[in-house]
């Protein structure tokens, strides 16, 4: 299915200033769709700014940006359909469950999750009156825990949890509700994730860092080279686009290599996968002594 032109709908991205976000922007309104592109700052919106693609400043832990999007939505001057929600924005930090503090913990589920149902339950209505879709952006994280992703994999396990509840709810409703799985994607949201990852080490205690300096480390080192190796976000967002297409979509998309196998390996025996997961960062971590354990 691609918007008519003389039928155009709407399509709403979260997240959309880089990454994924921007290019499942850019692609559904090449695609034929008003876009509307949650940004974060003035210069994100002027960068994402094209044909098809209005920007709205939207942070999505904030009730009042929420409001002003479905204030836009429901005064639409062409009464155009919501066709599609695309529940993308995230933040990322790869840190020890020990040394993330309580807060930080609360400040990554306002955005993995809180933010994001806070969005979906303010469009449910245009969405069930147009009997759209819901793609939530979940990751290979919401699948394996690996060591060092304990915060951000349990903001993604909770949104697989909640995307598996919103789907059987919605169904009766016409409500396609979709999960997609990303595995190593080439985007900024890597390079912000390290950049935190340093702040927290630098935060710990001289008994933490001696415990997860070597960890944070090799864990970091894994990242940047399986993302190198990565696809382009337009990899994703072509997926993303397919699944608003599909007739009948899957529940569930991966993409890219890596997130394939790592969505079957999670079948073996919880010790077997430890030693899978530990042979696999073992090649990662310092050979001499790190920065982190200083």
């Amino acid at each position: 299915m691609t918007a008519s032109p003389e039928i155009q709908e709407i399509a709403i991205v979260t997240g959309a200033s880089t990454g994924i976000g921007a290019a499942t922007a850019r692609e559904l309104a090449r695609q034929g769709f008003h876009v509307l592109a949650g940004v974060r700052r003035d210069v994100d919106a002027e960068a994402i700014r094209a044909t098809g693609i209005e920007p709205l400043i939207l942070d999505i832990t904030n009730p009042e940006h929420i409001q002003a999007l479905a204030t836009r939505v429901q005064g639409d001057s062409q009464g155009r359909a919501v066709r599609a929600l695309v529940n993308n924005a995230a933040i990322q930090a790869n840190v020890p469950i020990e040394a993330f503090a309580l807060d930080q913990w609360r400040a990554m589920f306002e955005v993995n999750l809180f933010g994001q149902v806070a969005v979906t339950q303010t469009l449910l209505p245009a969405l069930i009156a147009s009997r759209g879709r819901i793609i939530n952006i979940s990751s290979v994280g919401g699948k394996v825990a690996m060591a060092a992703y304990g915060p951000y994999a349990a903001t993604k396990f909770a949104f697989e949890a909640v995307s598996d509840s919103l789907r059987r709810e919605l169904s009766p409703h016409g409500v396609h509700v979709i999960v997609i799985e990303p595995g190593a994607v080439r985007t900024a949201m890597l390079g912000r994730a390290i950049a935190t990852a340093g702040e927290l080490v630098s935060a710990m205690t001289p008994e933490q860092r001696q415990r997860y300096g070597a960890l944070v480390h090799a864990v970091n080192e894994q990242a940047i080279s399986s993302t190198k190796s990565g696809v382009p976000a337009q990899a994703a967002a072509t997926v993303i686009a397919k699944a608003i297409a599909a007739r009948k979509p899957r529940t569930r998309y991966t993409v890219g290599r890596e997130a394939a196998l790592l969505t079957m390996v999670r079948f073996l025996p919880d010790r077997v996968l430890d030693r899978v997961l530990a042979a696999a960062l073992r090649p990662h971590y310092p050979k001499l002594p790190s920065v982190y354990d200083a």
